[in-house]
């Protein structure tokens, strides 16, 4: 039997910034999905805890089931691994979490990141030319898992369908490129490490999520996705303007350090003005002085940046909803160092960050006071307490 383990992650900044060829500051953490896998009799079955029964997939047949469904996910790495690999050997498959899902923290994509990872085990993909020539260390792998939920080709790899999400990679390099009690700051488009930032030892992030599910099917998959192609429409005038062929708002930065020729290309859509705004803000201001803060071990310095953060998201992104926003101001109000929310947005989780000796009750009073302004979505919000953990590993 081949077993793994990937954790979910907390964005604790950098909201839509990682497929622009932004910087977010991320952190693995210690809960997340395991995978066993052991020889099947045909094609896919895949189970989970989360759900009865079992499914029974086949590489590029439409398993038919609803948009959303936990198995779409499976069928769509198995379609994507055969395509780029060929055909995988039967196999059964059995998932559990501990994740609360479609929280923020990652649950699709660390859901996705076990298949293709317990399954590439289980099939010595990794002795293959085709992954050798094109997954040679950690950032690549991170780069390939994201490929399998956006559809694109990573090198000499193929696309596919995807899940439908037009994301980047950053959950994806959280999850395998983290270290135990590290914050990572990484840029995007490509892939590259700019610093690891030491958490405070006497520190932990409680984490509530607000019971307003961050789907990524549906219409909250069309919010997160007109976030991003915004992005590509900036990025789109700027090359018809100057004839460059620049890929991400990452790459117009290294020719336009201070952005005033990008703003001249949008001027005419409040909109692109709005989207550009934040990404400047929260990718090249707010995260490289909450890194640095951070690391000095100036706290008031890095809440004050997880404030600008919110407030950010609720006045420029536009990818906030009343409770996230009500949820980020009680954690300030009852004292913590720094909140925001994180992930795709449209619900999810918030985090605080309050010293590990007193989480416990920041927790429960975060959630009373929450309770007191939404009682319904009180009712199924949770807490979590974490630290920054490992990375995705393999169970003997």
């Amino acid at each position: 039997m081949t077993r793994w383990f990937v954790p979910g992650r907390i964005e604790v900044l950098g909201k839509h910034t990682d497929y622009a060829g932004g910087s977010t500051l991320v952190a693995a953490v210690d809960r997340g999905v395991t995978i066993s896998v052991e020889p099947g009799d045909r094609g896919l079955t895949a189970s989970t805890d989360a759900a009865p029964g079992e499914l029974s997939l086949k590489a590029g047949y439409d398993p038919k089931l609803p948009a959303g469904h936990w198995g779409r996910y499976a069928q769509a790495v198995l379609d994507r691994l055969t395509a780029n690999f060929g055909d995988l050997a039967p196999a059964r498959i059995r998932l559990t979490s501990d994740l609360p899902l479609a929280s923020g923290m990652s649950s699709s994509s660390a859901l996705v990141s076990a298949i293709v990872l317990g399954l590439a085990d289980f099939n010595g993909l990794s002795d293959t030319t085709a992954w050798q020539d094109n997954i040679t260390d950690d950032v690549d792998l991170a780069g390939y898992l994201a490929c399998h939920e956006n559809g694109m080709t990573f090198k000499n790899l193929a696309g596919a369908a995807g899940v439908g999400t037009f994301g980047g990679s950053e959950d994806h390099t959280a999850m395998v490129c983290s270290e135990d009690g590290q914050l990572g700051q990484f840029r995007f488009c490509p892939i590259r490490l700019e610093r690891r930032v030491p958490f405070p030892e006497d520190m932990s992030f409680v984490v509530i999520v607000s019971g307003v599910a961050a789907e990524k099917t549906g219409a909250a998959r069309d919010l997160y996705n007109a976030a991003s192609l915004a992005t590509r429409e900036i990025v789109s005038r700027w090359n018809s303007n100057t004839g460059r062929h620049d890929a991400v708002i990452g790459d117009v930065l290294a020719v336009d350090p201070d952005a005033e020729k990008l703003y001249e290309v949008v001027r005419d859509r409040e909109d692109l003005t709005r989207r550009l705004d934040h990404f400047l803000t929260e990718s090249e201001k707010i995260i490289p002085e909450a890194s640095k803060a951070l690391s000095c071990g100036d706290l008031e310095e890095f809440g004050r940046m997880a404030q600008e953060s919110q407030r950010a998201a609720e006045d420029l992104l536009g990818n906030q909803v009343p409770q996230t926003a009500v949820l980020a101001r009680i954690a300030h109000d009852l004292g913590a160092v720094g909140s925001t929310s994180f992930g795709a947005g449209f619900g999810g989780s918030v985090w605080a960050l309050v010293p590990s000796a007193e989480a416990k009750e920041f927790a429960e009073k975060w959630i009373t006071s929450y309770r007191d302004e939404y009682p319904e979505e009180a009712s199924q919000a949770t807490t979590v307490v974490t630290r920054p953990g490992p990375s995705a590993r393999r169970l003997d």
